[in-house]
């Protein structure tokens, strides 16, 4: 099934949905269960929480789905669910910290225990690069790259404008091809 049929399939799963059937929320649920996982990885850093998010993203997509009036949207309506409760999270999560400099001196997450969760990345020096951009800037590439979502679409997944949505792929672009610059000038040297 190509991207585009994956969509009208979705359209109609969502339809149905939202006319009460449960068995296409639960198809909806098995062909979104990754895709909405992986987003939530990327917005939280941490594979447990990740699921943790996308499970509770899920109970609101399942009482949300009703009142979706356009059943094209289900794509940026469920993303900005999972955004919206891994936003909630991390600010938990912040909350229970001690102070900032507590928050400065924690390590970066480490992809243990979530290998194949980012699906289209194509080396590991790809995968590093992004793990090192903040979670906006992951967040917006994934979901334009690895998603195929519009500009508006990520706009409304996440929450902000379209121009924020742009500045974001920008710097994360630039971010990326200089890093994956930077690695691969140490092959050459190496080599």
């Amino acid at each position: 099934m190509d991207r585009r049929q994956g969509r009208i399939f979705d359209e109609y799963l969502a339809a149905a949905a939202r006319a009460g059937d449960p068995r296409a929320l639960a198809a909806l649920a098995r062909r979104w269960e990754q895709r909405l996982l992986r987003h939530a990885y990327r917005l939280t850093g941490n594979i447990e929480d990740a699921r943790d998010v996308a499970q509770d993203a899920w109970i609101d997509i399942a009482r949300g789905v009703r009142r979706l009036d356009d059943s094209a949207a289900f794509p940026a309506f469920a993303f900005r669910i999972v955004t919206r409760r891994a936003a909630d999270f991390v600010r938990r999560a912040r909350r229970a910290r001690r102070g900032a400099a507590a928050f400065a001196a924690e390590p970066r997450p480490a992809f243990d225990g979530a290998e194949g969760i980012e699906t289209g990345a194509a080396s590991p020096g790809l995968v590093a690069a992004m793990a090192a951009l903040p979670a906006e800037q992951r967040a917006a590439i994934a979901l334009f790259y690895q998603e195929d979502m519009s500009v508006a679409e990520i706009a409304a997944a996440l929450g902000v404008p379209a121009g924020t949505v742009k500045t974001r792929l920008m710097a994360a672009r630039e971010k990326l091809k200089a890093a994956l610059g930077v690695m691969k000038e140490s092959e050459n040297e190496q080599a």
